[in-house]
């Protein structure tokens, strides 16, 4: 890969409220994709090596940061949308596990996979934090399709070995955590992915929730974590009143003032914690979090519309604290496989939860949102000194946005007279996949509308 050199238009976060906005920027992409210049005013100055690639940003379009999604079901993206309104168990039972259990045969995993990660990165999700099947071989093709299309991801054997159906059920603790380990060493052993800190793909060990897991898979899963610096956890949190009951019932001492005390009891709580949902919390669950630094998955779709209950985190509440959040789609029980309908999803959320708080939690501006889907999940996985914004060092994980007039496009049309901010504003809160015309990851094009 060649130096790549970018002019034109530039969006992203600086910080949870800071967005920069740059009318005619330079950025300079080495050949490893890494960002090596960024030039934002016509006072600087900068040198173009003579056989970089050259990409003119035309007017109306723009760059911005990938979308980074923090909780994703790999194995539930062709039945998103079934069994709305459903509660939790029930919807797991009646929906989830049927599909789930059809990754037991690798070449339904390999087809379907190749569809999945190629939704995802065409509507410009260039990292995902994904919980596979239970199915090790399935998980391990899911890594690879990772790996062959270029997106960045996180990806997990999904533990549980009991309180599920016999046909898609572990036989035991022993057996689930012999996969994952030999899941993690695959992982780490495809090309590229041997080093942490450089990895396009890396493993993370995701026990479904407590009430599928046995204490002795859970202990056996925090041995592992605590004896991997780089290893990341991801699991369901205080998802919903039926989860939350099942799961004091089954650990009625550990999880009597909070899930965070069963999780750490097993050593999963931590940095490199990624804790979805989050919607039904007390004063200490809070706490924990934040003195633990885990980071909260917020996944509005799905909290609105599958579980039992109109379920509104209190991001604002989070983020007054210091917690790390970050945006997932929840793909199926969301039932969207854009970051942008997370996005509008997540305002119409926190506006619900400015209502419900009597105005002590303000709703989210867009600038926040949009933060919370770049560098807030950037944080949440613990790779914002990589990735998140367009900081000199970062690498070029980005997303090319073409802007459309009249009926070009469903987004709200462009007018001549439009700043950057508005049209940028236009294609957040109305632009769909066709507005996305190239995604790049590392500095290379893995997808996107325009040939």
């Amino acid at each position: 890969m060649t130096t790549k050199v970018f002019h034109g238009a530039i969006v992203h976060s600086l910080s949870l409220g800071e967005l920069e906005i740059i009318e005619n920027g330079t950025l300079i992409i080495d050949a490893a994709g890494v960002i090596i210049a960024f030039k934002k005013s016509q006072d600087e100055h900068l040198t173009i090596p003579e056989d970089a690639e050259i990409h003119q940003i035309p007017h109306g379009e723009f760059l911005i940061p990938g979308f980074i999604d923090t909780h994703n079901h790999a194995p539930q993206w062709p039945m998103r949308g079934l069994g709305q309104g459903l509660h939790i168990l029930e919807w797991l039972d009646q929906v989830t596990f049927p599909f789930e259990a059809r990754f037991a045969d690798a070449t339904y995993a390999r087809s379907t996979y190749e569809n999945t990660v190629s939704d995802f990165l065409r509507q410009g999700i260039t990292t995902a934090s994904y919980y596979g099947s239970r199915h090790a071989e399935a998980t391990r093709i899911l890594a690879e399709i990772c790996l062959e299309k270029g997106q960045r991801a996180f990806v997990g054997k999904c533990n549980m070995d009991r309180n599920a159906p016999d046909y898609i059920c572990e036989l035991s603790a022993a057996d689930s955590l012999e996969e994952t380990k030999a899941c993690v060493k695959y992982i780490r052993s495809m090309p590229g992915c041997s080093d942490p800190k450089h990895a396009l793909v890396k493993p993370v060990l995701t026990p479904r929730f407590a009430i599928c897991c046995t204490p002795e898979l859970l202990q056996g899963l925090g041995d592992m974590m605590r004896g991997g610096e780089d290893l990341a956890m991801q699991t369901h949190f205080n998802e919903a009143e039926q989860e939350v009951k099942a799961t004091r019932e089954l650990f009625p001492e550990l999880a009597a003032r909070s899930e965070a005390d069963l999780y750490e009891s097993f050593g999963l709580m931590g940095p490199r914690s990624i804790l979805a949902h989050c919607t039904i919390m007390t004063e200490y669950d809070k706490e924990r979090l934040k003195a633990l630094n885990c980071g909260v998955a917020h996944c509005p779709i799905s909290n609105m519309t599958v579980g039992g209950g109109f379920m509104v985190a209190p991001i604002r509440d989070y983020l007054r604290r210091g917690i790390k959040v970050g945006l997932g789609t929840d793909s199926g029980g969301g039932w969207a496989s854009q970051m942008l309908a997370v996005i509008r999803q997540a305002m119409i959320a926190s506006n619900a939860r400015e209502v419900i708080s009597q105005g002590e939690d303000k709703g989210l501006l867009l600038e926040e949102v949009f933060y919370l889907a770049t560098l807030g999940g950037a944080q949440v996985m613990c790779l914002e000194d990589q990735i998140g914004n367009f900081e000199v060092g970062k690498q070029f994980d980005a997303v090319w946005v073409s802007t459309t007039k009249g009926l070009e496009s469903a987004m709200t049309p462009r007018e001549e007279d439009d700043s950057l901010r508005i049209v940028f504003e236009k294609f957040i809160m109305s632009g769909d996949d066709r507005n996305i015309a190239h995604v790049f990851v590392r500095g290379r094009r893995v997808a996107g509308s325009r040939q």
